[in-house]
């Protein structure tokens, strides 16, 4: 009897904004894809930000992850395929900021993104990466509690250890509460400048506080970055040989290599 192939769930999540959340989940998706994975992105920001820079407009998402959660609409309707060969995306629009009202008193309400993915055929993935909202808000405890891991993308600045306190804090909450088997991924640092002295100071405290949990790869402030959501395109196929590009291939490489091996069937 063969165990059904599951793929790894990992929530991007920062409640800040502008760290490189939406960058990361899109580049690391078309790095993992670039190493032979196939990759779902699960767009849950109400901005839709991943689903605009991965060539998804508005006007063409049709179903989308609002459907996911508040209508039981299944996954296999909402996904739609991005230029990267085997790189996917269930899109995200604006009616997704309504989540809090709407469903804050529903008894499951934290438990609906998690419900819907055990219900879906993922075995043609290997890794699925959600999207979270830079808030901690009904969405990103979604995220939480549907996915295996954390990955926290940290912006190389001034408060950036402040900020992640109450984000640990929420983990370890739903940790006890909804989800034991979560753990945190790794944290990333991004937009970093290694030009800067306060960059590196950001690097040495931050290894210093969480050791092991900084990933290796640093993600730099690379204008390709910027530019190739503009296209529609992950900076990997805009500009493959960009610094920027480069180090979400690394960054992917290291995933893949601090990865649990997956059980084999049996």
């Amino acid at each position: 009897m063969f165990e059904q192939h599951r793929p790894r769930i990992l929530s991007i999540t920062n409640q800040k904004g502008g760290v490189g959340k939406t960058t990361t989940a899109i580049n690391l998706g078309a790095a993992l894809v670039s190493l032979g994975q196939r990759v779902l992105i699960i767009d849950l920001d109400p901005q839709g930000n991943a689903s605009t820079g991965l060539g998804i407009s508005a006007r063409e998402r049709g179903t989308t992850t609002y459907e996911l959660l508040h209508e039981d609409a299944p996954l296999s309707a909402v996904i739609r395929s991005t230029e990267t060969e085997g790189l996917h995306i269930a899109p995200a629009t604006t009616d997704l900021s309504s989540t809090d009202v709407a469903l804050g008193a529903q008894e499951n309400r934290v438990f609906l993104l998690k419900d819907a993915l055990a219900g879906a055929a993922l075995a043609d993935y290997d890794y699925v990466l959600i999207d979270s909202p830079p808030s901690l808000s009904l969405l990103t405890v979604n995220s939480l509690v549907a996915s295996d891991a954390v990955l926290v993308p940290l912006q190389a600045e001034f408060f950036a250890l402040e900020g992640l306190s109450q984000l640990m804090l929420t983990i370890r909450d739903v940790r006890e509460t909804a989800n034991p088997k979560l753990r945190i991924e790794g944290v990333v640092l991004t937009m970093f400048d290694q030009r800067n002295n306060l960059s590196q100071q950001v690097e040495d405290d931050a290894r210093a506080t969480l050791g092991d949990l900084i990933f290796q790869t640093r993600i730099p402030r690379n204008v390709r970055l910027s530019e190739a959501p503009s296209y529609g395109i992950s900076a990997l196929a805009y500009d493959p040989l960009s610094k920027g590009s480069q180090a979400y291939q690394e960054l992917a490489a290291e995933l893949l290599s601090r990865a649990s091996p997956r059980k084999e069937p049996i």
